[in-house]
């Protein structure tokens, strides 16, 4: 692949906004499981390796199991995630894939089993990956 802008270099204010955000997401009250399972989730679907390569790794330092690593991607076929689990998979992958909206029901759903602070910091857990993702394969960035 031809080399890519390098946006650290190119927009390093902008960069460290981002990086901001991703050190608040670390600083909140989310589970590291949480954290994981919306980061590889919102990678899957984005496509990106680079992500995926790197929140699985993660997910294994965090205790996740294989197989739960391997069937986050069918996990409403699979019964190795909690009720709290599988609401935050679900509004991931709407949010992800925002063109179709997220709808009342998973958003709902999620807000009957997290309070307020908590599902803001899924949200922008959910929001800061997907720039991560687009700015990855945007620039070509690739898992090794």
């Amino acid at each position: 692949m031809k080399p890519r802008i390098v946006i650290p270099n190119a927009a390093p204010e902008a960069y460290q906004a981002l990086m901001n955000l991703e050190k608040y997401i670390s600083s909140t009250s989310l589970t590291p499981v949480h954290k994981e399972l919306i980061k590889i989730r919102a990678s899957q679907i984005n496509g990106c390796a680079f992500c995926i390569n790197m929140h699985t790794a993660d997910a294994r330092k965090h205790g996740i199991s294989e197989q739960r690593i391997y069937l986050i991607s069918a996990w409403r076929e699979a019964d190795f995630y909690t009720e709290e689990e599988k609401a935050i998979l679900a509004l991931t992958e709407q949010v992800t894939l925002i063109g179709n909206h997220v709808s009342d029901e998973v958003y709902e759903n999620a807000a009957k089993l997290f309070d307020e602070k908590y599902l803001a910091e899924i949200l922008l857990a959910i929001i800061t990956i997907n720039s991560w993702n687009r700015l990855a394969i945007t620039t070509g960035m690739r898992a090794s």
